[in-house]
């Protein structure tokens, strides 16, 4: 504790000498980042402190330029988009019919229906064949057809495409250990990376468009692949290897159909994590000119059209909870292969999808409602959205108002001026103390590093009031999140079902957080932190529950027979135990406040989200990929942090 004590003693003292009047002004604030266009408009000044900046955005600029012209790079990628266009147009022929790729005609929509509903009643029985029927009959009957079998053509060109990068490339760097010590750095970046960040370099390089929006999805969705591929080829006993090497097995053979099979659970909750990075990915890039629900639910929010933009969030969530349900049911299943069933039995399903289909094509030109429904018998329930949006408006105005005006004037303003008014050696000296004191010099120099580099592009300011909204919005989730989470685990049914909403909410795409608050709070800095909050609880209940509920019986078994009632051993064995867990998740509370806070741009913020959204606009490559790093590197420092700390925790416990 001394050392803690020692750093704050530091920190304060430096605060107290920016308050007299006695810091240096070089100590006090870093030279901000100032655009090309403004720099004539303030001077010699202006222009020194332009110059005083490390020009990061410059060289990238320049290097991509280089990439593109002197080596030709965009010879490569112009092939690669069009073969990629050309696959596309094949899918969504498929799905939609039409002129493109096989010239096939539509299938009848009942046809996709028997389908889906086949699908998830083989895999996991009645509940979820009502749900991706039901997600089926919803595009339908709610005029998203056509914007469905976009997204759908959109995701059957990517989810492949994604499984067989991440695979190939997790498997080399589990076979040469130089590639994977390359490849963490880079996989842990990646995936802190804001999705906005992702489309900057790509509309350089491929242009805007379907395929465009496809290539940012497979770029963003195969980092989990790799790393679950790496992970489960790295848990395959030893014992194994070892066995099927005693076979006669060739090292293909050994990969094959003995490595592979051992890690199934990891590479299938690796498809499944790819699955549902495109969803959330296809649906950004909607930014770019990618098709889809994603391009509607764009424009219908810039429109501020809320009923529709709530109908067609609704079809996303849908379609990922179904996405999320049967890649889920498939990586569960279990097969017999012991079982000797006759041939009808063995493929009943299969053969019944077939007939069902078949029935569907026969029947859709007598009965043309089984083929596509028409326009006139399209529903919707925009205008009762859009009502219940005037009654709040109407009805809760004043109490919203009053609500957003103490928020903002009480709690966010100071809280932002305060990490605005700290003197950036302070926050250096704070954050590398930490690390030295948790991780030493290694965790000191990193994170170190990590701000170091933001400071030099000139973006501190805009950093810090990221990082204040990810602060506030962290501590909301600690404060609501863990006592949540507490009072689930305390009971075998509350934790299943506490458990069961975080899988729900966790499947849908970030970007559906923002709908419910705008209606409430409109657009302002209060919606997007309030978007975050609600997007980055999940982590904190999750974790809590789990933690609690991981406790060894044989501990919970000695607490009970010492006479611990319910509060004491929740206060002095369940919650020691599982603080180094519910840390995790406090981790993982932060990267989604992280995540989100970019996304939460959309609707009105002065943070890194705003100039990554300009850099898009402005398609400047170096400026995007920058800020991107930013709030990566800012993740990515308070990721380490906290790991240090847990596993520290752990061993000290004994649990490791």
């Amino acid at each position: 504790m001394k050392g803690y004590a020692w750093l704050g003693a530091l920190v304060l003292a430096l605060l107290l000498a920016k308050s007299a009047g006695l810091l240096p002004a070089f100590l006090d604030e870093l030279p901000l980042h100032l655009e090309k266009s403004s720099i004539d408009t303030l001077g010699d000044a202006g222009k020194e402190a332009y110059t005083e900046l490390v020009p990061f955005g410059l060289i990238l600029d320049h290097t991509f330029e280089f990439m593109r012209e002197e080596l030709g790079v965009s010879l490569v990628t112009r092939f690669v988009s069009k073969r990629l266009k050309e696959l596309i147009d094949i899918f969504d022929n498929i799905l939609r019919g039409g002129r493109k790729g096989l010239g096939l005609s539509a299938p009848p929509w009942t046809a996709l229906l028997v389908i889906a509903f086949i699908l998830g009643y083989s895999l996991k029985g009645w509940r979820l064949a009502l749900l991706s029927g039901g997600t089926v009959m919803y595009f339908a009957i709610f005029g998203l057809w056509k914007f469905a079998m976009e997204t759908l053509a959109l995701l059957a060109a990517a989810v492949p495409i994604s499984i067989i990068i991440g695979l190939l490339v997790g498997i080399v760097a589990y076979r040469k250990k130089w590639l994977e010590l390359a490849l963490l750095p880079i996989l842990s970046v990646a995936q802190t990376l804001p999705h906005f960040a992702y489309l900057i370099p790509v509309v350089v390089f491929f242009g805007i468009g379907h395929q465009t929006g496809v290539i940012a999805t497979i770029i963003f969705a195969v980092p989990p692949m790799v790393r679950l591929t790496l992970l489960g080829l790295q848990r395959v006993a030893p014992e194994i290897v070892e066995a099927g090497k005693m076979s006669g097995c060739t090292n293909l053979q050994l990969l094959f159909r003995v490595q592979l099979p051992s890690a199934r659970n990891e590479l299938l909750l690796g498809v499944n994590q790819v699955i549902m990075q495109c969803l959330a990915m296809v649906v950004i890039a909607a930014f770019i000119g990618a098709s889809g629900l994603g391009y509607r639910l764009l424009h219908k929010l810039q429109s501020l059209k809320l009923g529709q933009s709530l109908e067609i969030g609704v079809a996303i969530v849908l379609l990922a909870v179904v996405l999320d349900g049967l890649s889920r049911a498939w990586a569960e299943k279990k097969r017999d292969y012991a079982a000797d069933l006759p041939f009808h039995r063995r493929f009943r399903y299969p053969i019944l999808l077939v007939v069902m289909v078949a029935a569907a094509y026969l029947l859709a030109p007598y009965f043309p409602i089984l083929e596509k429904v028409p326009r006139d018998l399209t529903v919707t329930y925009a205008k009762t959205w859009d009502g219940l949006v005037d009654w709040i408006v109407l009805n809760w105005s004043d109490g919203l108002t009053n609500f957003r005006y103490f928020l903002i004037v009480n709690v966010l303003a100071p809280l932002r001026d305060a990490l605005l008014y700290m003197p950036y050696p302070s926050v250096l000296l704070l954050v590398a103390g930490l690390g030295l004191l948790l991780g030493g010099y290694y965790s000191a120099l990193l994170t170190l590093a990590f701000l170091v580099f933001i400071g030099l592009a000139g973006w501190w300011d805009r950093a810090m009031i990221t990082a204040y909204m990810v602060v506030f919005a962290t501590f909301i989730c600690i404060v609501i999140g863990i006592p949540v989470g507490i009072f689930s685990a305390l009971s075998e049914r509350r934790a299943k079902t506490a458990l069961f909403w975080c899988d729900t909410f966790q499947t849908f795409p970030s970007f559906i957080y923002i709908l419910p608050v705008i209606m409430l709070f409109q657009v302002n800095d209060l919606s997007a932190i309030m978007a975050v909050i609600v997007y980055a609880i999940i982590p904190a209940v999750r974790y809590t529950v789990e933690g609690i509920r991981s406790i060894a019986p044989e501990l919970e078994e000695a607490a009970t027979m010492a006479g611990c009632n319910t509060r004491q051993r929740l206060v002095h064995l369940q919650l020691p135990v599982a603080i180094p867990h519910i840390m995790l998740g406090v981790n993982q509370t932060i990267m989604f406040a992280f995540s989100m806070v970019i996304i939460a741009a959309f609707v009105g913020t002065i943070d890194l989200g705003q100039q990554i959204f300009k850099a898009l606009s402005e398609t400047n490559i170096g400026k995007g990929v920058v800020l991107g790093l930013c709030v990566s590197f800012m993740a990515l420092a308070v990721d380490h942090l906290v790991t240090r700390w847990a596993r520290e925790r752990r061993r000290l416990l004994g649990l490791d």
